[in-house]
């Protein structure tokens, strides 16, 4: 009898399954669904492209977008300029002439300020997707977080570069020296916000490339020329009267904006993320929740 009783208790506790509730399950497949999208993958490249492409074309529009504040622009630079003085680093009028009247050096950053923010950038983009795919989502969301964020600056705060300002005699080096490239000088200047310098997306950019070059690369003599881009960077939208030193640090502070979503998001910096993508199957116990669920 008592033989009996042990193996029907066994039995039952054989047989017996935990009941699983609706919202259990759902609530299970949303985290394993987030955990999903965190998941470093291999990237696509039509996805990336057209991504880029969309991106870029949406950020331009939104910039060129907003309203052209002259006064308030011109206003907020003469305030920029007091404060440069008042903290004793107002030297960019200094470095603008001193550098326009070496010919060469001035057009040689004329054309560096027009062309490699476009093309430094993107050659970063595709030496990460094709070597680091693992990395890759996570190092791309921190220059787009960074590139949004930099449109509510132009929004919220016009700001007229140096050499658009009122009695300071910048020099507008692309006008001078008759330069292309420039979509804030020349013929093309309606076709661009002449009042969008705050923050600068050159030094944003520039040392979002220099620091993942650092971060990333082994060789010595490529994790130097990381650091020297954005340095060379800064030095060139100065010299062309394009910002002044408070824009690069409005650059540093959207670029350190898009780490802090970056980290937020996939729990990590981009260069300590898997090298190649993880795999992205549902864990066992989810699977088989979705599976109970469904049946």
């Amino acid at each position: 009898m008592g033989e009996a009783s042990v193996k029907t208790l066994e039995t039952r506790t054989d047989v017996s399954s935990p009941i699983v509730s609706e919202g259990e399950v759902r609530r299970e497949s949303e985290r394993t669904l987030l955990a999903r999208l965190r998941l470093p993958r291999r990237p696509r490249i039509w996805f990336e492209v057209l991504l880029i492409a969309v991106s870029y074309w949406t950020y331009s529009l939104i910039r060129n977008a907003v309203p052209e504040q002259k006064a308030a622009a011109l206003a907020n630079a003469d305030w920029i300029w007091s404060v440069e003085h008042g903290l004793g680093i107002a030297v960019e009028q200094s470095i603008n002439h001193a550098v326009n009247s070496v010919t060469w050096l001035i057009v040689g950053m004329n054309y560096y300020y027009a062309t490699l923010h476009f093309v430094v950038t993107i050659g970063v983009l595709v030496w990460i997707y094709r070597f680091h795919p693992g990395r890759y989502a996570a190092t791309r969301l921190v220059l787009f977080a960074t590139t949004g964020v930099a449109l509510v600056g132009y929004y919220f705060y016009p700001l007229a570069p140096p050499r658009l300002m009122n009695g300071q005699q910048f020099v507008d080096t692309v006008l001078v020296h008759h330069t292309w490239g420039s979509m804030a000088s020349g013929n093309l200047k309606h076709m661009s916000n002449q009042y969008a310098a705050m923050p600068s997306m050159h030094i944003g950019w520039s040392l979002w490339c220099g620091l993942t070059i650092f971060a990333v690369a082994s060789a010595p003599w490529a994790r130097i020329l990381g650091l020297l881009y954005p340095a060379a960077t800064l030095v060139v939208i100065v010299a062309t009267a394009n910002h002044f030193w408070l824009d690069a640090v409005g650059g540093m502070t959207c670029l350190a904006f898009g780490f802090a979503v970056t980290r937020i998001w996939y729990g990590s910096l981009p260069h300590r993320l898997p090298r190649q993508p993880v795999h992205t199957d549902p864990h066992p116990a989810s699977a088989a929740l979705l599976n109970r669920f469904r049946r």
